[in-house]
């Protein structure tokens, strides 16, 4: 499945979510432009059809729960690769062609 494909039927699946539980359909547009991964939809749909919350109060901070997950899950994995990057340059030093 191509990433457009993926984002629509995910995005597809949230409002239908949002929907049975009485919430308007546009909410599922802000949800998805901020949780920004179709992953992250997914935990938000699972989390909506499982809890059913009744407050638009408890749907925004599962939100905000999920995106600082995804954020702090690609801040972990950059760390990592300057961190390999740091490593390499300590271990084989700066791949020059002038140190010839």
């Amino acid at each position: 499945m191509d990433n457009r494909a993926l984002w629509s039927r995910t995005r597809d699946e949230l409002t239908a979510a949002l929907t049975e539980l009485g919430y308007p359909a546009e909410l599922s547009d802000i949800i998805a432009e901020h949780i920004g991964s179709p992953r992250g939809i997914e935990r938000m749909i699972g989390y909506l059809r499982y809890v059913r919350p009744d407050k638009v109060e408890l749907v925004v901070d599962e939100m905000l729960a999920i995106k600082s997950d995804i954020d702090r899950w690609r801040e972990k994995k950059e760390s990592e690769q300057a961190n390999a990057v740091y490593n390499s340059v300590l271990n084989y030093g700066l791949d020059t062609e002038d140190d010839e």
